[in-house]
């Protein structure tokens, strides 16, 4: 899956921060390929295992499905970058950053808290709903393409069409938390100022 953002209103992408965070995640998606068992039984989140191993809350946010399994990871990095980019020209570094790790920390716990503690969650989806639902609040008018559709379509039927066809079966939970998080958090950040209307 693929996305093309119509940009009207961007003033220019600062790639810092996602080019941080998209290198990490394949930095570490080559390292799990390598090695899956290793990366994911030791950076996983599991219920079963988090109060021994407490640093996955964050560190399943930048493992994903290993090799040959490309599309875990290239349809997160793909869509943070189109909408974290855009989400930085409106609400800068600090509050996207804001936005990406608390989604992602409170779909973590929304995914203890109602997941089977035996099952193990990876992947950045949480953090990415977060950063698309932040989005869509403050840009409700703004269309994105989906190819192979041609046509456009609102974000927020993406980001919450998004979510009930890739949530079940696959960390919901997580997926869940995040997006409510970037909901709310676009929702401030609206109300805050008014250049976001």
């Amino acid at each position: 899956m693929a996305f093309r953002v119509n940009y009207r209103d961007n003033q220019g992408t600062n790639l810092g921060p996602l080019g941080f965070l998209i290198v990490a995640n394949l930095i570490v998606y080559l390292a799990t390929s390598i090695r899956p068992n290793l990366f994911i039984n030791l950076f996983g989140l599991s219920g079963s295992s988090f109060l021994e191993q407490p640093w996955t809350i964050v560190t399943n946010m930048f493992i994903h499905a290993p090799f040959p399994s490309i599309w875990h990871i290239l349809g997160n990095m793909l869509t943070l970058y189109f909408y974290g980019g855009y989400l930085i020209n409106l609400v800068g570094e600090r509050k996207f950053f804001i936005v990406y790790f608390l989604g992602g920390l409170l779909g973590n716990v929304a995914y203890l808290l109602l997941a089977n503690p035996f099952s193990v969650a990876i992947g950045a989806s949480g953090a990415v709903f977060a950063v698309g639902g932040a989005l869509a609040v403050l840009r409700p008018k703004m269309t994105v393409f989906i190819i192979p559709f041609p046509i456009p379509l609102p974000l927020w039927l993406v980001v919450i069409g998004g979510f009930f066809i890739i949530s079940p079966g696959i960390a919901w939970q997580a997926h869940l938390g995040g997006l409510v998080f970037g909901l709310a958090a676009g929702y401030y950040f609206r109300r805050r100022s008014r250049i976001y209307f």
